[in-house]
């Protein structure tokens, strides 16, 4: 398949913005970008007329079946949220319940631009089946807990889980699906799994993803405990041999921020359900400064309450101007940034993120001849603090269109409406 976009604005991954522009797509990668428009015959040429095409977006920290809980637990502090609520309802969850209420977040995340995510939870090969038949690409990681000091790699089933997962998912569907190891948190692992843990992502070279210092509580009481941050606890329990992905980073120290910066770790800045849940802010300047890796996260429904990854990229960038009284510390490019490369840097997707000839063509392609963006000064600027999901008109992935217009091509939405319907009505009198 070749397709041609026509005379269109192009924005790259570091929110440098070129108009009238042709990108050609041949097959799963972009083939030609230039001001000449190229020779050859095309299957498909889009007009860009008044069209913004740019890097697809990545949501880096989610918990895709948690649609289900979406709007079940609000006005809630973490800890009441995930013991009196989150748990009690995850216990009753099931493969059908999790395959379709992954199918609705794919819809959900194709609508609003996003070609990948980051996940982690239970019921995996649900959540990858589910995945697979989207269109979208994913980094999955079954979040592994354990409480037994005296746990071993032999006793602790999680941990083969994610063994089997990754014998039989790592680089599926033709590399779409990629498989991560996770430690949900340090309040809820000791020692010794931390150990076995990074040892066989060491082996392999996985990255491991984790809760880091979401809470206040959380980074206080493992101080009480161990004499040292969660972040000082993972390094030296073995964790930082690996590329670390760690969601949340509220509380970091400075200290904190130089072991991730020393060893390649991603800070996932998920500022919604921060903020929902009244964890906090991060230093999302500071950890820049330290050059750290960072990318953006909804987290799940369940908090957040949406899967809108580009609304996540406006408040990260109006509060730390709140926050800082800074307004020109971070300029509208960073989080363009955030929303692409680095998201396809932290998965391990050297070919994707960005606009070059030879990358894979993951985008996304906005409509701004809408009255919420005019006039457009600087597109760059009108994409970050103007625009918003419904300027979406297409996504694509790997050189396949999932969304355009209004109308999915890989998903029977109201299909998957009508049996999401059906899970929820009866879900809590299991």
């Amino acid at each position: 398949m070749k397709i041609l976009f026509d005379q269109i604005a192009l924005m790259y991954e570091d929110g440098h913005t070129e108009s009238n522009m042709y990108l050609a797509v041949e097959n799963e990668t972009i083939s030609y970008i230039g001001k000449n428009k190229p020779f050859g015959a095309f299957d498909r040429i889009i007009s860009g007329k008044d069209k913004l095409l740019m890097p697809g977006f990545y949501n880096c920290h989610t918990h895709t079946p948690m649609t289900l809980f979406r709007g079940y637990a609000e006005n809630l502090t973490l800890s009441k949220w995930l013991h009196e609520k989150i748990f009690p309802a995850e216990d009753k969850l099931y493969p059908q319940a999790v395959s379709i209420a992954t199918l609705l977040s794919t819809a959900e995340m194709i609508k609003n631009g996003t070609v990948a995510f980051s996940d982690m939870y239970f019921f995996c090969e649900d959540i990858i089946e589910a995945t697979v038949a989207s269109g979208l690409k994913a980094n999955i990681s079954r979040s592994t807990v354990a409480f037994d000091p005296n746990i071993t790699e032999k006793t602790d089933d999680r941990f083969k889980e994610s063994i089997k997962l990754y014998e039989k998912y790592h680089n599926y569907a033709n590399g779409r699906i990629k498989i991560d190891m996770s430690i949900h948190a340090e309040y809820s692992t000791v020692p010794a799994s931390c150990h076995y843990i990074s040892d066989y992502a060491l082996d392999k070279g996985l990255p491991i993803h984790i809760h880091l210092s979401e809470t206040k509580d959380e980074h206080m009481a493992c101080i009480e405990k161990y004499g040292v941050t969660p972040t000082q606890f993972f390094e030296k329990n073995g964790l930082f041999r690996v590329p670390v992905i760690a969601a949340h980073c509220v509380h970091l120290t400075d200290d904190d921020m130089k072991i991730m910066a020393a060893n390649g770790a991603t800070a996932v800045h998920n500022p919604a359900s921060n903020l929902k849940l009244g964890s906090g802010v991060a230093r999302l300047e500071n950890l820049l400064a330290a050059n750290i890796n960072v990318t953006l996260g909804t987290d799940g429904a369940a908090s957040n309450n949406t899967l809108d990854i580009m609304k996540e990229a406006y408040l990260a960038a109006i509060l730390q101007k709140g926050i800082t009284g800074k307004t020109d510390s971070m300029q509208s490019g960073t989080f363009v940034r955030m929303l692409t490369e680095n998201g396809a840097k932290m998965q391990g997707r050297v070919d994707c993120g960005k606009l070059a000839v030879g990358a894979k063509a993951d985008l996304v392609m906005l409509d701004f001849d809408m009255v919420h963006v005019m006039p457009i000064y600087h597109y760059c600027d009108a994409f970050l603090y103007s625009a918003n999901s419904s300027n979406v008109v297409m996504t694509m992935v790997d050189g396949n269109i999932l969304y355009e217009n209004g109308e999915y091509m890989t998903l029977d939405i109201e299909q998957i409406k009508f049996q999401f319907r059906q899970v929820t009505k009866n879900y809590f009198d299991r």
